[in-house]
């Protein structure tokens, strides 16, 4: 006997609703599972378009001190820059796609769009790495002078700042709404925040009469990026290879085993699809159990999941009788 029953975490943080949950417990099923949805893509819009009118405001002030001072590295700063100002576009695409309800076609929704959109910010991390190598080389290789030098470190810190202040927006609203994508941006942001302070490095070692400290720095630019492009291809592709941390099926386990009438649990499985988790699970259950005391049992098993497990929107939940489990597992035994 399966059952499936899901919903999001909306529901229990007001008065209102635990007055609507007692009053009436299945209302919560699907309606506040699309409310948290919209709220949840809401912030992540909102988190996307002012990281964006940051960021593309960063980079255009680099733009003009890059034409005023020659730096390459500010330079590979300010591609890095808009490149992150870019990502959003794919981010925000997939937010939207990711609010609208499932279909007959689109079963689960379109909430894997969010791993095809961490696919294209890898692409466009990996781009400008490239464009950011090569002005370094071809700097190193046809030297020219740099000019404007406190114009320029001013520059690297106002990258710095931009990028620290979109990195911390970022990362707690991608946290908070369980986004592996924008979490990923964030610490991609934080990061550009560092590869802008050595902008300021380069300034200093001009200025001392060391003038390959720009270009340098602009090859030690690139490499920033390329740990930063290793650490985002990395998360993006757990994503897509559906990967949990096996300490949130640890915590599962426990809180189902914990559920009254339970008197084992085997065969679980999670996986992400967009900001959202989804549990299949196998639980044991008395064989003497009526279907409906069976239904129950999976019911609290399902609710006391939801509620344990952060991000958890539904679980379908499989009841086996005990008896019969317990001879296909010597059965099993045997046969090993």
């Amino acid at each position: 006997m399966s059952h499936q029953h899901g919903h999001g975490h909306g529901h229990g943080h007001s008065r209102w609703g635990r007055l609507r949950h007692v009053v009436k417990p299945h209302s919560h099923d699907s309606a506040d599972r699309v409310d948290t949805a919209l709220e949840t893509s809401r912030q992540g819009l909102r988190t996307l378009l002012w990281s964006f009118v940051l960021l593309f405001a960063t980079a255009v002030v680099q733009l003009a001190v890059v034409l005023l001072s020659g730096s390459v590295a500010l330079l590979g700063d300010t591609i890095h820059n808009f490149a992150d100002a870019l990502t959003a576009v794919p981010l925000g695409i997939a937010f939207l796609l990711g609010r609208r309800a499932a279909t007959r076609r689109y079963t689960y929704g379109l909430g894997r769009a969010e791993d095809l959109a961490g696919v294209v910010v890898v692409m466009i991390i990996a781009g400008s790495a490239v464009i950011a190598a090569w002005q370094a080389i071809d700097r190193l290789i046809h030297p020219q002078p740099v000019g404007h030098l406190p114009v320029l470190a001013a520059a690297g810190l106002v990258g710095f700042l931009g990028n620290e202040i979109v990195a911390r927006y970022r990362i707690r609203v991608g946290r908070r709404i369980g986004s592996a994508a924008l979490v990923a941006d964030g610490v991609h942001a934080r990061t550009d925040g560092f590869t802008s302070l050595a902008v300021v490095l380069g300034a200093g070692g001009v200025a001392v009469g060391i003038p390959l400290a720009d270009p340098v720095i602009g090859l030690g630019i690139t490499v920033a990026i390329l740990f930063v492009l290793r650490d985002a291809a990395r998360e993006v592709f757990r994503r897509l290879m559906d990967a949990v941390d096996p300490g949130v099926l640890d915590l599962a386990e426990r809180t189902v085993i914990g559920v009254a009438g339970v008197v084992g649990v085997g065969d679980m499985r999670m996986r992400w699809i967009g900001h959202t988790l989804r549990a299949e699970l196998a639980v044991t259950v008395d064989a003497s159990l009526t279907v409906e005391e069976a239904h129950r049992i999976a019911h609290d098993v399902e609710h006391q999941l939801v509620h344990a497990v952060p991000r958890l929107g539904a679980a379908t939940v499989h009841t086996e009788p005990a008896v019969r489990a317990a001879v296909a597992h010597e059965a099993l035994a045997h046969h090993r």
